[in-house]
């Protein structure tokens, strides 16, 4: 566990849904991409389930904390000591939306906004310490869409010790955040067609074989497609929104992407 923790230390160490309707998500994303959700039996969990690929932890659905929030998913940074980060969101500009607090004896989180209004989640594990498994059907990516990227980007360096590295492409330049020289997310100004009243956020991206065949599927279990199945440099992707209205992308990386 202490391995599996320094691990996702300043990199993406957990995604999970918080949606209007839990039983409805688990089996549109079993559907989707085959897991299999274990809900927790504690009543201090409120229900939360662990969706598990091949008997591996990949991702949480739970209900909502707030009735006025919307359903989305969540990106959790790993970190070893919560509280020192939640001070550092503060010292670089940022806001501490909910401070530190005990998840049982899973670990302890706090939820952070940055300067571009998107929110970002912290994770310091005990008895839970994140991804158990990668590959198809499970986590893939991380991409901040916000209004005033560059706004932003000085935030995660200073909070996450990420170094941010932006294309020079005229068209539309897109940041990777760098951990130690390896790639751990992205960041791209939010494409002006998109409603203006839309905030800053996080988009979830999990990988898998076939992006057409699991666009097809997402949409034939009830999904909304935002962004029908394109290329990028790196592969293919897509993104839809499940009957709850969260939002998430679909990818598969090229061989050398």
């Amino acid at each position: 566990m202490v391995d599996t923790a320094t691990a996702v230390i300043n990199k993406p160490a957990w995604v999970d849904l918080a949606t209007t309707d839990p039983a409805a998500a688990r089996a549109f994303y079993a559907k989707v991409f085959g897991w299999s959700v274990e809900v927790n039996p504690d009543p201090q969990y409120g229900g939360y389930g662990l969706a598990k690929v091949a008997g591996k932890d990949a991702a949480g659905i739970g209900g909502m904390m707030s009735p006025d929030q919307p359903s989305a998913w969540a990106v959790y940074i790993g970190t070893d000591d919560v509280e020192g980060l939640a001070r550092k969101v503060t010292d670089a500009g940022g806001t501490v939306a909910a401070p530190p607090f005990d998840v049982g004896d899973q670990g302890r989180m706090s939820v952070f906004q940055d300067p571009s209004g998107a929110f970002i989640s912290a994770w310091q594990g005990t008895r839970m310490g994140g991804f158990q498994t990668d590959g198809p059907n499970t986590f893939g990516w991380a991409e901040l869409n916000a209004r005033g990227v560059d706004s932003a980007l000085p935030f995660y360096e200073k909070v996450f010790g990420w170094t941010p590295k932006t294309s020079d492409s005229p068209d539309q330049p897109y940041t990777e955040f760098e951990v130690d020289g390896k790639s751990i997310g992205g960041a791209t100004e939010m494409n002006p067609m998109v409603p203006a009243e839309t905030p800053s956020y996080w988009l979830v991206y999990f990988s898998v074989n076939d992006v057409d065949a699991s666009h097809r599927a997402a949409l034939d279990a009830g999904a909304k497609e935002l962004l029908a199945p394109i290329d990028f440099p790196g592969g293919r992707m897509s993104i839809v929104s499940d009957p709850q209205g969260a939002a998430f992308g679909l990818m598969k990386v090229s061989p050398g992407g």
